[in-house]
């Protein structure tokens, strides 16, 4: 059998290439995590001490309510739409099924900015109140603050609210109708008693999710003055210019992300009474017309109409107004940028997740497997956390780079890895390996394991094997993953921001620097440009989940 197990068909010799670039790739993508803790042993010289007693349990207090509120907006949003669109069969239903998908590309930055325009006190809307009711100053009446913890709870609940609903809708379609059969016998609510029970582990990996972008969510709480641990680790590095400090905020801020993961994993490793079987049916919808058709439309609709209807709306009418800047040299190197940045990080991401589940799952122990999946770690980590590993680790090898240039050659090294696009696009793979290797990892389950075999009994050697049998096979998983992580990419704001070179904008930091000033309205159009890229992917994703569950 060997050392490697019974899996492997090729000789040892023969293999070890493969296997130690997949170790490589996984430590290179595990470094900059592991630096984190490095840099948080570190010396704050008093610091963190004063942070601790001042600031940090604000952090938590504010972090805890924004994961709790945003938590619970995605759940009652995400659930009840994704029962309704499977349960009920109404008109249009079809059509909102993906609509329901569109808040998924607003950034939560961008919704921020846009109701915090549209509702402010000199905005439209308060503007109408005061002209309604003929009050002259914000003493006359009262009217809720959009930027404020609520508010953005229910701003960022109302674009993160599709990881719910996409978890859940499949999770509904894959009860078999015989478990509702039951609960109508025996005179029980359908929803509570069964879809409810039987779909909370896709329920909860769906939270988790969206709990994780709530940790690491700058835009919104920078806009709305909400000190959270990913601001205090902006506030304590870039203001105090102590990163050991900073490093230490994101290892507190780490505590969070474990759990958050175990209980991804916990749900995802208790689905195991689904039954996806030809011999099962999946629930028929129950027919509404009337009043329940107008209630089911109403409930579709306005989570879409918070998430994306409404801050489309605005955004459009700033450039069909003229208020927005328009397609000029800025906008463009801009738009370039990001899409370099992101066709570069999809390509990579694809190319390296393929590689290390090719080589773990049919050429490597389950050592190397498990290796593979930490590598993707990176994905729980906030953006401001990986820079802070992204920043030490490129430092660390620009100062070994440069001894050993010195030491040997007696040249000077200038540096490569601090200060470039390079630096971006190493961030953002790290951060976003995960989507890449779990959508090329759904692909290969599906892939017969004798098909793989009978190939090597032919003659075929492990690159063909890859290349004629495997990727073929698993092409509309590479490419959504290719697309999510592209989309991804686009709207990371975070890490753009500390890693990027002089002079050097993305769409993203773009409007950032309008939206900081007040000034939404000038970049509107670059806004839309963002928004719109996420549109095809999101059609893509409801076109993937129709296949997979054979609707």
């Amino acid at each position: 059998m060997g050392f490697w197990g019974e899996r492997n068909i090729f000789p040892i010799k023969r293999l070890y290439g493969w296997q130690l670039s997949t170790v490589v790739l996984s430590a290179a993508l595990l470094a900059p995590i592991i630096m984190v803790f490095i840099v948080a042993s570190g010396d704050t010289g008093g610091l963190w001490g004063h942070l601790f007693d001042s600031v940090v349990p604000r952090y938590l207090t504010n972090t805890l309510s924004l994961m709790f509120g945003v938590a619970i907006v995605s759940l009652v949003f995400g659930v009840s739409t994704a029962w309704l669109v499977v349960r009920y069969d109404f008109r249009m239903r079809r059509f909102f099924e993906w609509l329901l998908l569109l808040p998924a590309a607003m950034p939560a930055y961008l919704i921020a900015y846009t109701y915090g325009d549209f509702l402010e006190y000199s905005g439209p809307v308060q503007r109408i109140i005061r002209d309604l009711g003929g009050w002259e100053s914000s003493s006359d009446y009262w009217f809720p603050q959009i930027r404020s913890l609520e508010g953005a709870c229910l701003l960022m609940g109302s674009v993160l609210y599709p990881y719910v609903y996409v978890m859940a809708r499949v999770g509904f379609l894959l009860i078999p109708s015989t478990f509702f059969d039951v609960s109508n016998l025996v005179s029980r609510n359908g929803f509570w008693s069964v879809g409810i029970p039987l779909a909370r582990p896709a329920i909860m990996a769906g939270t988790a999710l969206v709990l994780m972008e709530t940790i690491s969510e700058f835009g919104v709480v920078e806009y709305f003055s909400i000190q959270t641990f990913t601001l205090g680790i902006f506030n304590v590095w870039l203001g105090m210019n102590n990163i050991t400090a900073a490093a230490q905020i994101a290892c507190l801020c780490f505590i969070f992300i474990v759990i958050l993961i175990s209980i991804e994993v916990i749900s995802r490793s208790r689905q195991r009474f689904t039954d996806t079987t030809k011999k099962s049916q999946s629930l028929s919808p129950i027919k509404k017309r009337g009043l329940g058709e107008i209630i089911c439309w109403l409930l579709c609709v306005l989570p879409i109409g918070i998430g994306f209807l409404i801050p489309m709306g605005v955004l459009l009418g700033f450039v069909f107004e003229g208020y927005s800047v328009g397609f000029n040299s800025d906008i463009a190197d801009a738009a370039i940028n990001s899409l370099i940045i992101g066709v570069s990080v999809a390509a990579i991401i694809i190319s390296v997740s393929s590689f290390m589940l090719f080589t773990s799952k049919y050429r490597g122990p389950h050592l190397l497997k498990n290796l593979s999946q930490l590598s993707s770690l990176g994905y729980a980590f906030p953006g401001a956390i990986l820079a802070i590993g992204v920043v030490s680790i490129t430092g660390y090898l620009d100062r070994a780079i440069a001894d050993v240039s010195n030491d040997l050659f007696n040249a000077e090294y200038q540096g490569f890895f601090g200060g470039s696009i390079g630096l971006i696009i190493f961030a953002c793979v790290i951060r976003f390996q995960a989507i890449g290797y779990g959508a090329v990892s759904k692909g290969i389950e599906r892939v017969p394991n004798n098909l793989v075999e009978a190939s090597q009994v032919l003659g075929s050697n492990f690159m063909d094997q890859s290349t004629k049998i495997i990727i073929p096979m698993i092409r509309l998983s590479i490419l959504a993953g290719a697309l999510l992580v592209f989309v991804d990419v686009m709207k990371e704001l975070p890490m753009a921001l500390i890693l990027r070179p002089f002079n050097f904008e993305t769409l993203a930091t773009y409007i950032y620097q309008f939206a900081k000033d007040e000034l939404l309205e000038e970049a509107a159009l670059p806004a839309v440009m963002i928004v719109a890229t996420g549109i095809i992917p999101v059609l893509f994703l409801n076109f993937t989940i129709n296949k997979l569950t054979r609707i």
